[in-house]
């Protein structure tokens, strides 16, 4: 029952109840006054029955003040009171506090829409957090990763001062040294810079209808040209028009990333990396398979996350600025697609992700 009509019947009853009992009491003891009593309506008699009347009409009216208060109090104020004992605890940054209602009035409305705000508070501070600690955690990866080209390059320049490149020869050596250092710490800037702006979904994207198996062909052959000492291997249904809708450049930097970090953990004398393009339902899956090292089973699930690197290459050897895989993860939800991978230690890493079909206009 809504407030207003509980209000309006307390108001009603307010009026009918205590015309009533004045009727009740008016009945009740005139008979035993001047029924069961013999008395006669005038005189003492009269003024006894009018003082007992008197007194019976206030009390009806006090209990039922006090009945209806109760009740009013009960099912109004004291909803009231617990939204305001949880307020200050909000106040106070205590967000535990649940303050769901079973009652289906304007209160229990409101004490419903209070605990879903709780709620968002609660879920908005926990990201928040969960946010900070990310930053932190970036923060200190940024700087362990780095310091390592910055002290080569330093030592590199400091050797070339000294004179310890004491021939042309060395002098070039120790040149080149510093360039491709200089160039390791560009592209873990450029990728740091490409992580931040998807992070913060400040990533421009020019979605478009693509032919992946002809798009596919054309990074194959690029692939082909710049690593020529591993075999590529294209699968895909033949007389199949594979349309997504797809950022270009985008997809073709998730693309380059995958194939990027499965070339540094192939350790087969044959290299081999198989891209398979297969439907599904109203998605198409593309699979980049190779025949690395593989990735242990405990490690797998946090391939995708930000500066993570397998145990075997925390030290950097394999180069790389530990995003590549986690700016992947961000393209392709940005996409509205899925990623995710499948590994066999010493056979290798196939890595997955679907995109959403595209319809040509």
């Amino acid at each position: 029952m809504s407030i207003k009509k509980r209000l309006l019947l307390s108001n009603i009853a307010m009026i009918i109840i205590p015309v009533l009992g004045f009727l009740i009491i008016e009945i009740l003891l005139g008979y035993l006054f001047f029924v069961m009593g013999n008395l006669e309506p005038e005189g003492e008699s009269l003024q006894r029955f009018m003082s007992y009347r008197l007194v019976a009409v206030i009390v009806l009216l006090m209990v039922t003040n006090g009945l209806l208060t109760y009740f009013v109090s009960r099912t109004i104020i004291k909803p009231i009171k617990r939204l305001n004992e949880a307020a200050e605890k909000i106040k106070q940054g205590d967000l535990d506090h649940n303050i769901q209602s079973k009652k289906k009035d304007e209160l229990g409305q409101l004490s419903n829409t209070f605990e879903e705000m709780r709620k968002s508070l609660k879920q908005a501070k926990e990201t928040q957090a969960k946010y900070e600690a990310n930053r932190q955690e970036l923060i200190a990866s940024i700087s362990h990763d780095l310091r390592t080209p910055v002290t080569s390059i330093k030592g590199y320049v400091q050797g070339v001062l000294d004179g310890v490149a004491d021939s042309p020869e060395k002098l070039d050596r120790y040149m080149q040294t510093i360039y491709n250092k200089t160039d390791q710490l560009e592209k873990m800037v450029d990728e740091l810079f490409i992580y931040s702006k998807l992070d913060l979904d400040r990533m421009p994207f020019q979605f478009e209808v693509l032919d992946i198996n002809a798009y596919l062909d054309d990074i194959i052959e690029e692939l082909t040209f710049q690593y020529n000492k591993i075999t590529f291997e294209f699968i895909a249904d033949k007389g199949q028009n594979f349309l997504v809708k797809a950022d270009r450049e985008q997809l073709h930097r998730v693309i380059m990333n995958v194939i990027t970090n499965s070339v540094k953990y192939i350790d087969k004398e044959q290299a081999m990396i198989r891209i398979r393009l297969t439907e599904q339902d109203e998605h198409v899956k593309i699979a980049i398979e190779d025949n690395g090292s593989g990735i242990a089973e405990s490690e797998l699930p946090y391939i995708f996350d930000h500066f993570y690197r397998t145990d075997t290459s925390r030290n950097s050897a394999t180069g790389g600025s530990g995003l590549g895989l986690a700016i992947v993860k961000k393209i392709i939800e940005a996409h509205d697609g899925t990623v995710w991978a499948e590994s066999e230690q010493g056979q290798g890493t196939t890595i997955y992700f679907q995109l959403k079909k595209g319809e040509q206009k």
